[in-house]
């Protein structure tokens, strides 16, 4: 072997040994730190909670029919303009949406006519000129955790009379994620700080993201442990929900199954049946049948998530979403029943709602406004126009 080549050998050897001994501690290191948590951008990518997969990655499989919501939904209301008083509310002030980004300054929000908004970042309103109520969301939006009761306690004090949501769908595994005792033991501790620091807050229960027969057994857990665990029923000032229709299946798309439940199936909707209004309105009513059959039907409802899901491509053109809209509009604004609505609010069976959403850029069927250019969509010009047909 040529001199040359040996000292070329030698050098290279000399040198790779203590590049591969710095390549071992590196990976030494990077394990540490994978350990100890500091490469976990996101809870998603997390051992032990699940990715999110609320929508599936491809537009197979058959609509089918749903048939386990029976129940009548009422006839009795107009859709003239004519509807509108004797209530608790007037019509705008009923109209909504969430700004989940929490970037909601960013747009013109005042041109959609809305009554109100949840998106109070740590109780205050981010467009107070806006003219709108802001509810505030804990754990969530606005970056007030459950958890620092001390803090969201200060924060309800310097803001008093605002609506509260304690925790963003607890039935679902990759938001909140609270078992029944877990959800019990939390509300308890939420609303107490709330109520002694404001004693004119409203308080409401955590939206479930859809009604169904498996979703309302997971609310009646919830209510059982707390009386259990707390001697007295559950304190709600105000019931709400979401209305997803999404499939109820564990490992799959859709909501899976509520934490604690030993369900592997529930309703197995397509996706199809996202954009189905009827199906949303048999889930109001079978809500408020379930508040009546439990005393609570003397108690306001609202909606605070609810849209289309799906992306266009997949059956979902802006127009079919825009029926959706009014339609569910309509029906929310005027829907009564004398033996389930709320008599207060003239027997109304949803007292408000709220549209999803402002902008988001991962489900952005329902935009309001464009998260790049901060412009009014289509969709956000006919939420605007139904909310001005009201005024």
């Amino acid at each position: 072997m040529p001199v040359s080549s040996l000292l070329d050998r030698t050098v290279r050897i000399r040198y790779l040994r203590p590049v591969l001994a710095i390549l071992f501690v590196a990976a030494g290191l990077t394990l540490v730190a994978y350990g100890m948590g500091l490469f976990q951008r996101e809870a998603a990518s997390s051992p032990g909670v699940p990715e999110e997969r609320l929508v599936p990655t491809a537009a197979s499989g058959t609509a089918v029919a749903s048939s386990w919501l029976t129940e009548t939904v009422p006839s009795h209301f107009p859709s003239a303009r004519t509807d509108s008083e004797g209530g608790l509310y007037a019509p705008r002030d009923r109209i909504g949406f969430v700004a989940p980004m929490q970037d909601v300054e960013r747009y013109d929000v005042a041109q959609l006519g809305a009554g109100w908004h949840i998106s109070c970042q740590r109780g205050q309103d981010p467009v107070p000129s806006a003219g709108m109520e802001c509810a505030q969301l804990v754990g969530s939006i606005g970056g007030v955790p459950a958890s620092d009761l001390a803090t969201l306690g200060e924060v309800a004090a310097s803001n008093p009379g605002k609506l509260w949501l304690v925790g963003n769908e607890p039935d679902v595994i990759w938001q909140l994620n609270a078992t029944p005792e877990e959800y019990a033991d939390l509300y308890h501790n939420v609303y107490q700080a709330l109520k002694e620091a404001d004693p004119t807050c409203q308080v409401a229960i955590g939206g479930i993201s859809q009604v169904t027969p498996l979703r309302l057994r997971y609310l009646d857990e919830i209510m059982a442990v707390y009386e259990r665990s707390y001697g007295e029923p559950m304190p709600v000032d105000v019931w709400n929900i979401h209305l997803a229709i999404l499939r109820e299946e564990r490992g799959t798309w859709g909501v899976d199954i509520p934490p604690g439940m030993p369900d592997d199936a529930g309703m197995l909707y397509e996706i199809e049946d996202n954009g189905d209004v009827e199906l949303l309105k048999g889930q109001v009513v079978a809500f408020r049948r379930w508040m009546a059959e439990r005393g609570l039907r003397n108690k306001p409802l609202i909606v605070t998530e609810f849209s289309i899901l799906m992306p266009p491509e997949y059956g979902f053109p802006v127009q079919r979403v825009q029926s959706f809209m009014l339609e569910a509009f309509d029906f929310f604004m005027t829907a009564s029943d004398e033996d389930l609505g709320y008599s207060p609010d003239g027997d109304r069976l949803v007292q408000r709602w709220a549209w999803y959403s402002a902008a988001d850029t991962i489900y952005a069927t329902g935009n309001l406004f464009d998260p790049d250019t901060g412009q009014i969509t289509a969709l956000g010009e006919t939420f605007a126009v139904y909310a001005g047909s009201w005024q």
